[in-house]
């Protein structure tokens, strides 16, 4: 379980497939502790730390995490968002994130101001259902604020409000329009729809 607040960014340094398994290299930077087994959020996507040698960490990713998540457009060179998973018994400062994508988005419209950006994000329609304004979302590891939502035959536009930190902190600050984005919805939405379906 993650919160959405990123810890720090890391810098890909490979990213390498093979017959049977895709391996990601981070360069975690110095003085961040994982072990082999732990798990970490890289730009939202839960990954288990294979290796961590130094300060690279290796993991592997499935032919489902390349489908789903941003990770399968990274270059090399990327900058990406880490977390590490909470202890029992952390603040939970942002939302409840299971690091389980549930799709991409893509970011429509960037409006950079001296406060924040204002950021736009097409979201699919089967992903819109779960999305409220004054709701949690978590974009690329990221937990945010839903402020704004409009929805259109395709899907949703939802508007949300990046402030300095956030931009200087994570890699918020190399989004683009037109990028692709991770999305993982409320998770409490998705279990409710789960357990009144059959009612309704």
């Amino acid at each position: 379980m993650f919160t959405g607040l990123v810890e720090r960014t890391g810098k890909i340094v490979s990213l390498n497939t093979s017959d049977t398994i895709t391996q990601l290299i981070v360069d975690a930077g110095k003085n961040y502790e994982t072990k082999v087994g732990d798990s970490v959020s890289v730009n939202g996507c839960c990954l288990t730390v294979t290796s961590n040698k130094v300060q690279m960490l290796a993991f592997d990713l499935s032919s489902e995490t390349l489908g789903r998540t941003s990770l399968g457009r990274a270059v090399e060179g990327s900058e990406v968002n880490l977390e590490r998973a909470m202890k029992l018994g952390d603040r939970l400062g942002g939302h409840m994130v299971s690091g389980h994508i549930d799709g991409l988005g893509r970011v429509d419209r960037i409006l950079r101001k001296t406060d924040g950006w204002e950021l736009k994000v097409f979201l699919p329609r089967d992903l819109r259902r779960y999305v409220i304004a004054k709701g949690s979302i978590c974009l690329d590891g990221v937990s945010l604020t839903v402020n704004t939502v409009e929805d259109e035959d395709e899907g949703s536009i939802i508007g949300l409000m990046l402030i300095p930190t956030t931009v200087s902190l994570t890699a918020m600050k190399h989004l683009s329009e037109g990028q692709a984005i991770a999305v993982e919805v409320d998770l409490v939405g998705k279990y409710v729809e789960r357990l009144v379906g059959p009612r309704a």
